[in-house]
């Protein structure tokens, strides 16, 4: 019996988002908010804030703290992610890109 090797098909995709099928307006969505919250989480990492320290200086609670840290995107809104930033100093900046 012969073998027949299929090609191999590599699709490529604009992010992760898009390969897990989500719709262009959630994946930008959650792309945005991924790199906020890799963002915040590198933050807290550099200054060695424990998680109850980390929530005074973000303005929430230690759960959520908890949650950003294990990456449980779905607990945050891009507001909320924007809202700790600034409540750490800093500036959030977008840029919109032809797509």
């Amino acid at each position: 019996m012969k073998v027949v090797e299929e090609p191999l098909v590599i699709e490529e995709f604009e992010s992760v988002w898009d390969a897990l099928g989500f719709s262009p307006q959630e994946a930008a969505n959650l792309q945005a908010r991924s790199k906020l919250m890799l963002q915040l989480r590198t933050i807290i990492r550099e200054h060695g804030w424990t998680q109850v320290v980390a929530a005074k200086r973000c303005g929430v609670s230690q759960s959520w703290i908890n949650d950003l840290l294990r990456g449980k995107i779905d607990k945050f809104s891009i507001d909320a992610l924007i809202n700790m930033a600034t409540a750490l100093g800093r500036r959030v900046d977008f840029e919109l890109k032809a797509a």
